[in-house]
């Protein structure tokens, strides 16, 4: 047996090596169809190639993640219309792979035979990354933070099952939900947890606190009651903390606007410092179903009751707006479910309003917290007011769940384990609290919009920081790098490109990715 294995994997190398090398000079706008005069031959990759979808019988990959376009670029924008083609162009479907392999993982040395420009069978190679291992080896790198807090989309959990129609439909079911809930949270093991879709009032919060205590002893974990009832069949957003680190300041502050029991603010007062913060955790109208006027589905991707949650937004705002002064506290923390991706009109109303969108201050594009038709994106967020940013020490999805086949929820596969707990990834952020940080203002340019002969310059602010060094690269929409230097000055002009058009300017400043577009005319 040993002999033949050998023999196999001798033949499998030498096949390989007599492979046609392929080149992708640039993996954001590489498409397959430069397979095209490969078909019918076999060919590896000099890249990595990416598992995007995982569900059927094949696997579909790209050589780089697609995301959802209105995740990265506005609505209705030349941007927007440009990934939807990249996207499109990029992916192949590769069969022929034995074994389970999450969305994410990265494919080396990748050798396949080309069917056709979209069809790949599987031949050999390399799998490394963002496999069940490495992450059940503990939460991603979110900084030194004293605080923990974690928000989290629980998929209709449920403790009385009779009568609802979301969620487990019977108690065995619930069994194993509530198994792989509890292994989830215990080893994110956070200071306060946010969670939505909890369809049993009260229960569900006790429930999940309990189960938290019996596997984390040293803990004392405890939850919001907000005096609704044991076993409510409606859905809700409820607060989970450890009684020994925080305490409730104040009262629970409710907002029913448009939708009921799904935006929930409090404040907390870290015990060891006496430091404080407000949590706000929600639940915005879900983009199914069907609406009518501003509320229709207009045929844009972004489904239905885009107004409603462009409302709730706004609700939020002026709910801690109101809440504040009574509190004297300023830092807030914005968490939950919004049901709108990173270039939504109900994200754009928050940091229109000043407040910072994590997600991309942290990671520019390449957040994501759920998958829908194999484009990973982020409908879960936390969002920062300007006091509470630079007490924050990461932001970051933990891919637990959006990755994983659907097949691995608890009312189809009987799997136990943490992962396709949700459909949704929970979101971490780390805190240390220290009310006497002062904010640094972001890195700006002076236009979005430079019409030549009027304004010849962009002007980049705020991108200098003590002994760092900072970087500038503008980029053709299409991903054609034509500029990158250094940024040396406070107030640094840089010259326009001569061909009017969309470009793409990213600010490498403070160990960030931040990117602006310039619309050159």
């Amino acid at each position: 047996m040993k002999q033949r294995l050998t023999l196999y994997l001798l033949l499998l190398a030498t096949y390989c090596m007599s492979a046609i090398h392929i080149h992708i000079s640039d993996p954001e706008t590489w498409t397959a169809q430069e397979l095209a005069p490969y078909i019918g031959k076999t060919v590896i990759f000099d890249k990595p190639i990416v598992v995007c979808s995982n569900s059927g019988s094949s696997l579909t990959v790209a050589p780089r993640r697609l995301f959802t376009p209105i995740n990265q670029a506005y609505p209705h924008s030349a941007a927007s219309k440009n990934i939807m083609s990249l996207n499109a162009s990029g992916a192949m479907s590769l069969s022929g792979v034995s074994g389970y392999h999450r969305c994410g993982e990265k494919i080396y040395d990748l050798c396949v035979r080309v069917n056709s420009t979209s069809s790949l069978s599987w031949v050999s190679g390399t799998w490394r990354g963002n496999s069940r291992a490495d992450l059940e080896k503990g939460i991603p790198d979110i900084g030194d933070y004293r605080l923990l807090v974690c928000c989290v989309n629980l998929e209709y959990y449920l403790v009385t099952t009779t009568g609802s129609d979301r969620g487990p439909s019977s108690y065995s079911e619930h069994k194993i939900q509530r198994t792989k809930v509890n292994k989830a949270l215990t080893l994110i093991n956070a200071d306060a947890y946010g969670l939505v879709e909890i369809e049993s009032g009260q229960a569900a919060l006790k429930e999940i606190a309990d189960d938290l205590n019996a596997k984390l002893p040293h803990r004392n974990y405890t939850y919001i009651n907000d005096n609704s009832s044991p076993n409510g069949t409606y859905t809700k957003a409820g607060f989970i903390y450890d009684a020994n680190i925080l305490e409730p300041i104040g009262k629970l502050q409710e907002n029913d606007t448009k939708v009921e029991n799904r935006k929930k603010m409090i404040c907390f007062r870290e015990k060891a410092t006496g430091e404080r913060f407000i949590l706000s955790v929600n639940h915005f109208k879900a983009k199914t179903g069907y609406g009518s006027g501003l509320d229709a589905n207009q045929g844009d991707n972004i489904g239905s009751f885009n107004a409603t949650r462009v409302e709730e937004a706004q609700s939020v705002i002026d709910q801690y707006k109101r809440y504040m002064p009574a509190l004297k506290e300023k830092d807030i923390l914005i968490m939950g479910d919004l049901n709108a991706y990173g270039k939504e009109d109900p994200i754009t109303r928050f940091t229109s309003n000043g407040f910072i969108d994590l997600h991309r201050a942290f990671h520019a594009d390449s957040s994501y917290s759920y998958m829908f038709g194999g484009l990973a994106g982020y409908l879960d967020h936390a969002i920062s007011n300007n006091t509470l940013y630079p007490q924050i020490t990461g932001a970051v999805g933990f891919h637990i769940n959006s990755d994983e086949d659907d097949y691995y929820t608890y009312d189809r596969s009987g799997d136990q384990s943490m992962f396709r707990c949700s459909d949704h990834d929970p979101i971490l952020v780390g805190l240390r609290l220290d009310s006497t940080l002062s904010y640094t203002p972001f890195p700006t340019l002076n236009s979005e919009e430079l019409i030549q002969g009027e304004s010849s310059v962009i002007r980049i602010q705020n991108a200098v920081k003590d002994d760092q060094k900072s970087y500038y690269a503008i980029y053709t929409i299409s991903g054609h790098l034509i500029d990158f230097k250094e940024i040396i000055e406070t107030h640094q002009e840089v010259e326009t490109p001569i061909a009017p058009g969309l470009y793409i300017v990213h600010i490498y400043y403070d160990g960030q990715i931040y990117a602006r577009k310039v619309i050159v005319r």
